[in-house]
């Protein structure tokens, strides 16, 4: 089973100011989100995941089961309803609330590629393990 575990910097981000303005996220809080590295570490604990992300601007941490819907208040303050599942290396992540966003948390080794969904825009991030 591929492990999806660990703690991963942000080292590359494309097309995320983009993604934040689909989202409706406003000037300010996109400048700070477009600055910051943050930091993603996923633990798993008797089938709970357990997402925490740390930046110098906001930490956000979320626990779920695979599969199971729960609430979640994204970063930027928007209140959603999610579910993960997962297939193979990745973590599936839809948000549903005014827009649907997907979130595709893929692990190789070292690397943890996250690929954001809105609309019809696509943000890439590139995290490496810490």
């Amino acid at each position: 089973m591929a492990d999806v575990t660990g703690t991963f910097k942000l080292v590359s981000s494309d097309n995320f100011d983009e993604f934040m303005k689909a989202l409706g996220v406003g000037l300010v809080t996109r400048k700070m989100g477009n600055a910051v590295t943050p930091t993603v570490e996923v633990s798993e604990k008797d089938g709970t995941y357990t997402l925490k992300t740390s930046s110098t601007f906001k930490n956000s941490e979320i626990s779920f089961k695979l599969g199971e819907e729960f609430e979640e208040e994204t970063v930027d303050g928007r209140k959603v309803k999610s579910v993960v599942t997962k297939d193979g290396n990745k973590l599936i992540h839809v948000q549903k609330g005014e827009k649907e966003t997907t979130i595709i948390r893929e692990f190789n080794g070292d690397e943890m590629k996250a690929i954001l969904k809105v609309d019809d825009v696509v943000c890439t991030r590139v995290y490496k393990s810490e």
